[in-house]
Order: C-alpha cells, then sequence, then structure tokens
C-alpha cells in the first residue's frame, strides 16, 4: 500500500450471480470487514455489502476515472457483457450511462491491480457458454484464449496483467490471501501461472488432500454418486486435473465438492461451462480421455491394471458402498476345516 494511506478496493458486480461475494463473506475467523481492517485496507464500494447508493455511487466512480480517488484493486466479480455488437449496451451502469464494458476499461487504467474474481471474470466462465447471446467475455481472457475485454498487452499501472482468482466460486482464502499480498506489495509477475491464477493456488490439485485417494490408489470406482469409491473413473471426477487446493483447505472450515459426493468440474479452469455431462467420465476404448495431468496414458493403464489387481478386499467392499461396511484391519477369509477348532 501507498505510505500513510488506505489501500482502496472497489468491486463490481457484472454479469454475475453474486456467489463470489456469498464466498468471501466467510472469509475467515473474523468477518470480511475486520479482515479488510487488519490489512489496512478500505472497500471504497461493493453493490451488495455497501450502503452508498444513487449519486453518491456515481460520483465516486467518476472521481476514481478522473484521478480524483486513487484506486489500488481493481476487483471485478462476473463476465462483462459485450454485446449486442461490442456496444456493451447490454449491462448499463446506471445514472452514468455508459456500458460497464466502457466503465470497467476506465477503471482499470487507473487501477495499481486488476483482480478477476470468479471464473466468469477471468474466463468468460456460465455467461459464456455456448452461443452467448450477451458476448460475454472474461477481463483478459475469454475461454482460454488471451484477449477478453482488456487485451492481451494489458497490464495494470504496477505492470501485471490481470490476477485471475478462477473458481465457480473461489475459496474465499484465494480472494482474501491475493488481497493481503497485494496489500504487502509483495507480488510480481513471476507468481502467476500461464493463464494468469496465482500460483499459490494453481500450484496444487484439487486431488490433493482428498479422502477418497486410497479408492484412486487402488483404481476402486464408484459406480453411482452415493458410492464412496474414486469418482474419476466413472462419474466425471476432474480432480486430478484440476488446479486449485480445495480439498487441502476446507470450505466453511469443513467440505469439499468431492467430500460431500460430488465429482470435482474443474471449476477453475477455462470453459468448465462446456462440458456436457459433468457426472460421466469419456473414455475411448474404456480409458478415460481425462488423465492425470502429466500422466503418460501408458503408464496409467499399466499402473491401474496393477492397482486393481492388488486392491485389498477392504477398499473394494467400501468402495460400491455409501458408508464404510468394512473396517480397516484383517479381512476374515473362508474358514478352514484345517484350521485352530477350539
Amino acid at each position: 500500500m501507498l505510505a500513510g494511506k488506505p489501500f482502496n478496493i472497489l468491486w463490481l458486480q457484472a454479469g454475475s450471480c453474486g456467489g463470489c461475494t456469498m464466498s468471501v463473506l466467510e472469509a475467515g475467523s473474523r468477518n470480511l470487514f475486520d479482515e479488510l481492517q487488519v490489512l489496512g485496507a478500505h472497500l471504497l464500494w461493493h453493490p451488495a455489502l455497501s450502503e452508498a447508493t444513487g449519486r453518491d455511487v456515481q460520483d465516486l466512480l467518476n472521481d476514481i476515472i478522473n484521478g480524483d480517488v486513487y484506486l489500488d484493486a481493481l476487483c471485478i466479480e462476473g463476465a462483462v457483457m459485450t454485446g449486442p455488437k461490442g456496444s456493451g449496451k447490454f449491462q448499463m451502469v446506471a445514472g452514468l450511462g455508459k456500458p460497464m464494458a466502457e466503465v470497467i476499461r476506465d477503471l482499470a487504467a487507473r487501477a495499481r491491480y486488476v483482480v478477476g474474481i470468479g471464473t466468469c471474470a477471468t474466463y468468460g466462465g456460465i455467461p459464456a457458454a455456448g452461443g452467448s447471446i450477451g458476448e460475454a467475455t472474461g477481463l483478459q481472457y475469454l475461454d482460454d484464449s488471451i484477449g477478453g475485454l482488456l487485451g492481451a498487452d494489458f497490464v495494470s499501472s504496477e505492470g501485471l496483467p490481470v490476477i485471475n482468482i478462477s473458481g465457480c466460486a473461489p475459496h474465499p482464502g484465494w480472494i482474501m490471501e491475493t488481497i493481503s499480498v497485494l496489500t504487502y506489495g509483495d507480488f510480481s509477475a513471476e507468481d502467476l501461472d500461464a493463464l494468469g491464477r496465482p500460483r499459490f493456488i494453481s500450484n496444487h490439485l484439487a486431488h490433493h488432500g482428498c479422502d477418497r485417494n486410497e479408492f484412486y490408489e487402488f483404481k476402486a470406482s464408484a459406480a453411482t454418486l452415493s458410492d464412496r469409491g474414486c469418482l474419476m473413473e466413472n462419474l466425471g471426477c476432474k480432480a486430478t486435473q484440476a488446479s486449485g487446493d480445495c480439498n487441502l483447505r476446507a470450505w466453511n472450515g469443513e467440505g469439499s465438492c468431492t467430500k460431500g459426493g460430488f465429482s470435482c468440474i474443474a471449476c477453475t479452469a477455462p470453459a468448465f461451462q462446456n462440458i456436457r455431462n459433468y457426472h460421466e467420465t469419456p473414455k475411448v476404448a474404456g480409458i478415460p480421455v481425462g488423465l492425470p495431468v502429466d500422466m503418460p496414458k501408458a503408464w496409467f493403464v499399466a499402473l491401474a491394471a496393477l492397482s486393481k489387481s492388488a486392491t485389498p478386499e477392504r477398499v473394494r467392499r467400501n468402495a460400491h458402498a455409501d458408508h464404510v461396511v468394512v473396517p480397516p484391519g484383517r479381512v476374515p477369509g473362508p474358514r478352514s476345516d484345517k484350521g485352530d477348532k477350539s
């Protein structure tokens, strides 16, 4: 932050369901505003959390655009609607008579950092699904193609491209930790991956820490969503390919998608919204198309065959149940007539 000044944040919602805001409200043991206060951050305005409305907000936006109010972080939630025909008039900013797309461009030119909150803001997300009437786009990407609203060459005044906190919705910790490092000025382009995501998030996979990993190791696969087995082989789980530490840091102190029995849909990835059936694993000749990252197909097939042949009966039986039917320990085999008869 600038010496002697709070770290000013402006949060706007474009084409958004509001889920990212709902997520960040669970920001930790303190409430969101206390977390920001500890960081020395000041929320200039948020459409759902701030009291200011009408002329006050219009004046604030104009003051930032004109350089009369400094802006550290511009946070955008939701995809930017650029239709019809690139005009952006599908989403106008009340009172300013300007499209949201134009306002975001003007504000981005003033911000030290531009942060995309959620997969809609980062890559287009749900609003950009095939045949998007609203011509939705992310801030600097549309799916995995760089460009988006601000263009491939955009960098903020701190020399950074858009910081993409993807996820539908992103974990509150991802948002708050990113804001935290920005307030300390401890962030550079090297801290972003090839898709603009902070590496402290994308250097992990959703698979890491999954409580179904024993079933994955033995390829003991679930057949229905109520089964306890691995969801990858049959039920569309993409945790071995999806960036994010979802199973290393619990949501709301407790859960994750796979812990709740739902397949990972790789919501941190561009174009995740175009998956046709989230609960079905695409296969060719019985082999899943989406294999773990960095895993050669031949190795996976060989290891899977070996793992299945070595699967303990306990794991095999528990994989096709909705609760533990065989606890850890020696599984009794058929009774032998030659055994101890005492």
